[in-house]
């Protein structure tokens, strides 16, 4: 992957936003997941970068992105106005939008509010939080996994944690990441190696509004009167968000359509780069 130019943005309330831009051709403005993950993590997302100007934003707090004073500002409606201060400073008029994971849900706040700025808008394996209930889904998916030599021991620390409360987990949630790779393999391990060295805690605590906010957003609808182009990725295997999701997701957008990748987790541009970058190019550069 080709080095990165780090441009930083200052957002409307004064704080810094740094953003890595790399590769050639029309701009896809990126925003990451995590949630409270820098932007690393996405490398050139399969290639993309070879035909595409990559600019990818480390979320206030994540990154080299410095941590505000203000907490409040860390929550992924707000972040939806960093994306728009950074559209703004690159003197774009309209752009491609990508979210991956929790960047899904800044990326669809974003989409409700400044329609007009986007031209095309892709969702990469987005979770259901706020559309609907996906539990049987990604547990059939990890189900199926249990012909891995890994599955034993991960399933049966699955169920351990089970029992204790999120709060308490610590970095314990760490030893299921198997589960979102297609494969396990050197590759997913490396990747999956970074995580924990990517991760803002005070980032990530602070991302999610409480229940009774994120009912008060009420995406579903708020999507339905957007008519922007969409595509959501989806991967066969991805144990963290399922498969279903994606579906409830584009339920509620109009123009939206659903690419499962067969050989794809959470993470598709890790597990399938070649059907990853295929789709995402396809739909980016249909006429």
């Amino acid at each position: 992957m080709a080095e990165a130019t780090v441009t930083r943005v200052t957002a409307a309330d004064g704080d810094a936003l740094a953003v890595h831009v790399t590769g050639e051709g029309a701009p896809l403005l990126c925003v990451p997941g995590g949630p409270g993950r820098a932007s690393a993590y996405l490398e050139d997302l399969g290639g993309l970068a070879a035909s595409r100007t990559l600019l990818r934003i480390d979320m206030r707090g994540t990154g080299l992105s410095p941590l505000p004073e203000d907490r409040s500002s860390l929550s992924f409606p707000r972040l939806a106005d960093d994306v728009e201060d950074v559209r703004a400073a690159q003197g774009l008029e309209q752009v491609d939008l990508l979210g991956h994971s929790a960047g899904c849900l800044v990326s669809m706040v974003y989409a409700i509010r400044h329609p007009e700025r986007l031209s095309r808008l892709v969702l990469v394996t987005p979770s259901a939080r706020g559309f609907g209930e996906v539990t049987d889904d990604i547990a059939s998916i990890r189900a199926s996994r249990s012909n891995e030599p890994w599955y034993g021991e991960v399933a049966a620390l699955e169920a351990e944690l089970a029992q204790i409360p999120e709060e308490r987990r610590g970095r314990m949630d760490a030893g299921l990441r198997p589960y979102y790779y297609s494969r396990w393999d050197e590759r997913a391990q490396e990747h999956a190696a970074r995580t924990d060295g990517q991760m803002s805690l005070r980032a990530m605590a602070a991302f999610a509004p409480t229940p009774d906010e994120l009912v008060g957003l009420d995406l579903p609808r708020g999507l339905q009167g957007l008519h922007v182009p969409t595509l959501i990725v989806v991967g066969r295997y991805d144990g963290l968000t399922g498969v279903r999701a994606g579906h409830l997701v584009a339920d509620a957008i109009p123009s939206a359509h659903v690419a499962e990748l067969d050989e794809a987790g959470h993470f598709p541009w890790v597990d399938a780069p070649e059907a990853f970058r295929a789709a995402v190019l396809s739909f980016l550069e249909a006429g």
